[in-house]
C-alpha cells in the first residue's frame, strides 16, 4: 500500500525530453552522448528515484553555459516527494578527461538537488574539487546499461571501468555516508546494504535489491530496520523513523552493515578481481540474489589509476 503522503509522478520521459532539449540547446554540435542511469534504466523508476543524466562534451562549459544550464534544471528538478516532478542529478564530463580513463574522473559541470540552496544562491561551483569518485560508478552504470539520449553509444565514447575502481570508489563514500545518517537514515543505509552487496555479490543492483539480500543476512534484530527502509524507498510507508524500537537500532545496523563491507574490502586484496555485472530489474521477491545478472565491467585490477 502506497505511503499517506504519496504523490503521482509525472511521466519521466517529459522530464527526459526537457533535459535532452537543454543540453542540445546549450551544447549543440559538442555533445558526444547523453545518457540515461541508473534506475531509470536498471528496471524501473520507484517513488524516490532520480533521473540520473551523464553527459560527455568536446570542450568545457563556460561561465554562461553553466549558469543557463543550471538555471533551468532549478525549474525542471525537484526533490519534494509531495510533487509530481523528480530530482535529477545530472554531471558534465569532457570527453578527454574520461577517455583514456583515470582514475578518479573529472568532472566539468555537476547538479542535483542537495546543492539546490547553494546554487540559489549565485554559487555555480559549490564543490570543493572538480575530481568525484562518484563518477566511477555513474561511468560504469551508463556503460552497463545506459539508455543513449544524444550522440554515440556510451561504448564508443567511455572506456571500460577497471573493478577495482569501482570498488576503491564505492568503499571511500562511507565514510561521508555515516556523517548523514541522522539526517539522510533511508538513503545511507540502502546504501550501505548496496555496497555490501556489490562487494559480495560483483553486482550494481538498485537499492531495493540491494535492501533484500541484505534482509537475508543481517541478524533478526537488525531486519526491521533494513525492511522499514526498504518500504520506504518503494514508497510503502512513510520516511518518519519516530518508532522508538527502529531508531534505537539504526547506529548498530549502520555499523553492522560497515563491519561487513570492512572485512570484504580486507578479503580483497590487491590481485585481480572478478567482473562487476549489472542487475537490470526489481525482482519483487525478497529471495533474488543479485548475482544473477548481466553484462560485465573490466575486471583488471589497476588499469587507469595512478601508480
Amino acid at each position: 500500500m502506497p505511503s499517506a503522503g504519496a504523490t503521482e509522478k509525472l511521466d519521466p520521459e517529459v522530464q527526459i525530453a526537457e533535459i535532452v532539449a537543454l543540453v542540445h540547446r546549450v551544447l549543440g554540435a559538442d555533445v558526444v552522448g547523453a545518457y540515461l542511469y541508473g534506475s531509470a534504466t536498471a528496471g524501473g523508476l520507484r517513488p524516490r528515484s532520480d533521473l540520473d543524466v551523464l553527459v560527455v562534451s568536446r570542450r568545457p562549459t563556460t561561465a554562461a553555459e553553466q549558469s543557463g544550464l543550471i538555471d533551468a534544471l532549478l525549474t525542471s528538478s525537484c526533490a519534494e516527494r509531495d510533487q509530481p516532478r523528480r530530482p535529477i542529478e545530472l554531471a558534465i564530463v569532457v570527453h578527454a578527461d574520461v577517455r583514456p580513463w583515470r582514475y578518479p574522473p573529472r568532472f566539468d559541470l555537476r547538479f542535483g538537488d542537495w546543492m539546490r540552496d547553494r546554487f540559489e544562491a549565485g554559487d555555480l561551483h559549490p564543490w570543493p574539487a572538480r575530481t568525484d569518485a562518484d563518477l566511477v560508478v555513474a561511468i560504469t552504470q551508463v556503460l552497463l546499461g545506459g539508455r543513449t539520449l544524444l550522440g554515440r553509444p556510451p561504448a564508443e565514447v567511455l572506456d571500460a571501468v577497471p573493478a577495482r575502481d569501482v570498488i576503491a570508489a564505492t568503499v571511500g563514500d562511507v565514510p561521508s555516508l555515516l556523517a548523514h545518517l541522522p539526517t539522510d537514515t533511508t538513503n545511507v543505509l540502502l546504501t550501505l546494504a548496496r555496497i555490501w552487496t556489490t562487494l559480495a555479490t560483483r553486482t550494481i543492483c538498485p537499492k531495493d535489491v540491494a535492501a533484500a539480500w541484505t534482509l537475508e543476512r543481517l541478524p533478526a534484530s537488525h531486519r526491521p530496520v533494513m525492511a522499514h527502509a526498504r518500504a520506504v524507498y518503494l514508497g510503502e510507508v512513510d520516511e518518519a523513523w519516530t518508532d522508538s524500537t527502529l531508531a534505537r537500532r539504526v547506529d548498530a545496523v549502520a555499523a553492522d552493515l560497515v563491519a561487513r563491507i570492512t572485512e570484504l574490502t580486507r578479503a580483497d586484496g590487491d590481485g585481480p578481481l572478478p567482473p562487476l555485472r549489472l542487475v537490470l530489474h526489481h525482482p519483487a521477491a525478497a529471495g533474488h540474489d543479485p548475482a544473477d545478472a548481466s553484462a560485465a565491467v573490466d575486471p583488471s585490477g589497476d588499469g587507469g589509476r595512478p601508480g
